[in-house]
């Protein structure tokens, strides 16, 4: 079955919006059409079997003047909240005689009665209640071109809407719109949206997105009614024309329309950060170029460096959050400090403390969060992650590739890969699954039970790794076939035997390394060898003061520079970091 949402326009010379979602509440389908014909064409691969199509539009209407009986009921719920219906009737040339909607339906084969039990029907919807009960909001979105709205806040408050409905993915019924579990079409489609909204420097180039998106909340009300009738309400009837629409939530009460513009107000700092949010997307994308730039350097083996900036929706729902009635976060925009959040995935517990220490070198920490420590001082198994709250000095000049960051902080969650598989799973499971009460303490049991034999196998693979360091130490160094350049694999053997202390490094830094290596002119292991005796290892790690073990890597890199000196700086795959390189250079040569 496919719910079809219809942001029909009042003229055909106007475009009108069009998305489909499938049973599981994928978006299938979103664009835009011209007239009627468009509109049939496009939709006809949908509504074929069984559907539900949920217009905006007036469907029914019979009155000459005035409201229908559904608007004034409606508005009676929703006008408080900016979400009244506009007055309709046949007064109205395009509602003289039969609607528009109601003839789209018609050309389709779809009933529009309400009550019906039929497979192929078409509903009339209205957004704007919608998005009021479903998100919470204590008034209506302001993305519509109205007079006294600017640019700037027309795209910040579709923002906004897009981003409290792709929250709506671990809602009952979801609505999947991005990510692993999403049509793939749908999925590039909705981020051209995106994308679009957020290049976009006219009203124009709003007004193309905001149709469309206004379909898929028509199509989610659609899917919403059907999967949750207890909790729909139909506004008047058949006979005199009607809305449906989710249930006004009984707490729900407007926001104050006069009051100060405070930060510390929720709402007002909500649309503040969605107004600001594709720069802390930039700012989170430079984070995440440092953290990756500093462990690569320092040659520590890691998984991944990943990073996020936290969604409007969930900033909202976290800067409402109370505690006895009282606000947690008084000043959301500034307390709230995971806004930026970047992870570094490990393969073994020691290298969390190897990167917690090279970030404690290179970048100011203003706060440090053992939470593996905290749960095992409460005497139990459980989550585990190092979390660090970290910036720059504010007065350093830096970097243009890190010019949005002297400003912020980011969280840095710092785990091994064993730890991240059981985070996520149990956020999965405990937090966006449905757990029977009866089964709380079950669920409880196994996954501290889980947290327990992970801790384990953490120590273990340490072992695993710590032995293989001892017992590569006798690598070979003659080449194993008659190819001149030295392959990652055999340069791996070599280092491990090289530097028996050191750390396992990335796969692909072998590689990037090994071609150092050729440009230096060695094609063999053993001219590595000999050129390597050169160099005083002893005073070398001294001048450098590890405060963490370095990988192989980052070693031979070392000793590379100190052999080479400013010949190895010049080399042309050095020369996105020659300025580093020089620095290490100088340290080297400080007491020489």
């Amino acid at each position: 079955m496919y719910f079809v949402g219809v942001d029909l326009a009042w003229g055909e010379r106007r475009p009108t919006g069009l998305a489909v979602l499938d049973p599981e509440g994928r978006l299938v389908h979103v664009s835009q059409a011209t007239d009627d014909d468009d509109i049939v064409e496009k939709l006809t691969p949908y509504v074929g079997g069984e559907c539900l199509v949920a217009v905006d539009a007036p469907l029914i209407v019979k009155n000459a003047t005035g409201n229908r009986p559904a608007e004034a009921l409606l508005n009676a719920d929703f006008a408080r909240f900016d979400a009244g219906a506009h007055p309709v009737n046949t007064s109205k040339p395009e509602l003289s005689e039969q609607p528009r909607g109601a003839r789209i339906a018609s050309r389709l084969g779809l009933d529009i009665n309400p009550r019906s039990r039929r497979a192929r029907r078409a509903i009339e919807v209205y957004p704007h209640p919608a998005m009021v009960a479903l998100f919470r909001l204590g008034r209506t979105l302001k993305y519509k071109n109205k007079p006294g709205r600017d640019f700037a806040q027309l795209r910040t408050e579709l923002m906004l809407l897009m981003d409290l409905l792709e929250s709506r993915a671990s809602a009952e019924p979801p609505l999947i719109l991005e990510g692993p579990a999403a049509d793939q079409a749908g999925a590039r489609s909705w981020r051209a949206l995106s994308t679009a909204v957020r290049a976009a420097e006219r009203k124009s180039e709003l007004r193309v997105v905001e149709d469309q998106v206004d379909a898929v909340v028509c199509a989610y009300v659609g899917l919403f009614a059907t999967r949750r009738p207890e909790q729909t309400t139909t506004y008047g009837d058949v006979e005199t024309g009607y809305i449906v629409t989710p249930v006004l939530p009984e707490d729900l009460t407007p926001t104050p329309r006069r009051r100060a513009a405070s930060m510390t107000d929720p709402d007002v700092a909500v649309r503040e950060y969605a107004r600001t949010q594709p720069e802390r997307q930039r700012a989170t994308e430079q984070f995440v170029r440092l953290v990756t730039a500093i462990l690569d350097d320092a040659g520590i083996n890691y998984l991944t460096v990943t990073g996020r900036a936290k969604s409007v929706s969930s900033f909202a729902i976290k800067a409402a959050r109370t505690v006895d009635g009282r606000r947690i976060y008084r000043k959301p925009l500034e307390d709230i400090t995971d806004q930026i959040g970047i992870r570094v995935i490990t393969y073994v517990q020691s290298d969390v403390q190897a990167v917690v220490d090279l970030l404690g070198d290179e970048v100011m920490v203003h706060d440090d969060r053992d939470m593996g420590q905290e749960t095992a001082d409460e005497g139990r198994f459980g989550y585990a992650s190092r979390h660090l709250l970290v910036g720059i000095d504010p007065a350093s000049e830096a970097p243009a590739d890190y010019d949005l960051l002297p400003t912020r902080q980011a969280q840095v969650q710092i785990r091994t890969v064993l730890q991240h598989a059981w985070a996520e799973f149990e956020h999965d499971i405990r937090y966006k699954g449905t757990i029977p009460p009866e089964h709380v303490s079950e669920f409880d049991r196994r996954f501290t039970l889980a947290a327990g034999l992970l801790e384990l196998a953490d120590r273990e693979f340490t072992t695993i790794r710590d032995r293989l360091r001892v017992g590569l130490t006798g690598a070979p160094l003659e080449e194993v076939n008659d190819d001149p350049r030295i392959s990652p694999r055999e340069l791996a053997a070599f280092l491990a035997g090289q530097y028996a202390d050191a750390g396992w490094s990335r796969i692909d830094h072998y590689a990037w390394i090994a071609s150092l290596i050729l440009e230096l002119g060695i094609v063999s292991l053993t001219e590595l060898a000999a050129r390597l005796r050169s160099v005083d290892e002893e005073t070398l790690e001294q001048r450098m003061a590890y405060r963490y073990p370095p990988g192989a890597v980052r070693r031979l890199d070392d000793a590379l520079l100190w052999a080479y000196g400013d010949a190895y700086v010049d080399l042309g795959g050095n020369a996105h970091r020659a300025d580093s390189l020089r620095e290490r250079l100088a340290k080297m040569r400080a007491d020489g």
